[in-house]
């Protein structure tokens, strides 16, 4: 079955109110795939979720319904919250219900590894999160010393087999592999199938283009304009 290209826009704590708004004007001033070639999800520092949300296109916030039908197209560009403890989980989640909040949380592997260690864990968090209605970006990947060990593969299962004994239905979950070396480090690996790498705008294409990737979970390159460019690498995988 094809899988619709993804693509996340992590901001995590960067940025003044005034810088969001010019990433998100830049947002609101792009012309990006349609709903049906991708799905773009954008996670702002907590305290900006509010405003990102007021002034985000409209028509990329909005669900609408196909003339004549009763199909509703799901909203283009979607909120997204950083990994959060259970009782601002259970704040998301009421937050959500009154059309305030997103309704996804990002499950970062680099807090995940660093400070817990526990798969497990992981996998307790994501099965809350969408016992509380809420969808789920749950992000994997190894520490530098452990891919220098040769046990990515093995970490990397471990976290996954954590996550999937406890989903029933994966509708709702995204699974993203983000190795911790590659997060802010500068090193970059090769782009073969099942390597991380930093994505940016000058190899989008080249790594959309791969067989086994199906989207992005972009970390800096999600603060400057060439998101954009990221976001349209989707048109590859569709074209290809």
């Amino acid at each position: 079955m094809a899988r619709k290209f993804f693509v996340g826009g992590n901001w995590k704590c960067n940025g003044t109110a005034e810088e969001v708004k010019k990433i998100v004007n830049t947002l609101n001033e792009a012309q990006v795939p349609s709903q049906d070639v991708v799905e773009v999800v954008v996670s702002p520092p907590y305290v900006f979720l509010p405003l990102v949300k007021s002034i985000l296109r409209p028509d990329f916030m909005l669900r609408h319904r196909i003339a004549g039908s009763r199909k509703e197209v799901p909203s283009l560009v979607k909120l997204v919250a950083l990994d959060c403890v259970e009782v601002a989980l259970l704040c998301l989640a009421s937050c959500c219900i009154l059309s305030l909040m997103p309704s996804v949380l990002c499950v970062c592997s680099a807090e995940m590894l660093v400070n817990l260690d526990i798969p497990w864990f992981v996998g307790d968090k994501v099965a809350y999160a969408l016992a509380q209605g809420l969808k789920v970006i749950a992000c994997v990947g190894e520490t530098l010393e452990q891919r220098e060990a040769g046990s990515t593969m093995d970490v990397v299962a471990a976290q996954t087999k954590a996550i999937a004994d406890r989903v029933s239905n994966w509708s709702n979950v995204v699974i993203a592999y983000e190795p911790v070396w590659a997060i802010g480090t500068g090193k970059v690996a090769s782009p073969r199938p099942s390597s991380g790498r930093s994505v940016n705008g000058g190899n989008c294409k080249e790594l959309g283009g791969q067989a086994d990737v199906d989207g992005f979970l972009v970390g800096g390159a999600s603060l400057k304009p060439e998101f954009i460019d990221i976001i349209k690498a989707a048109e590859v995988k569709k074209s290809a």
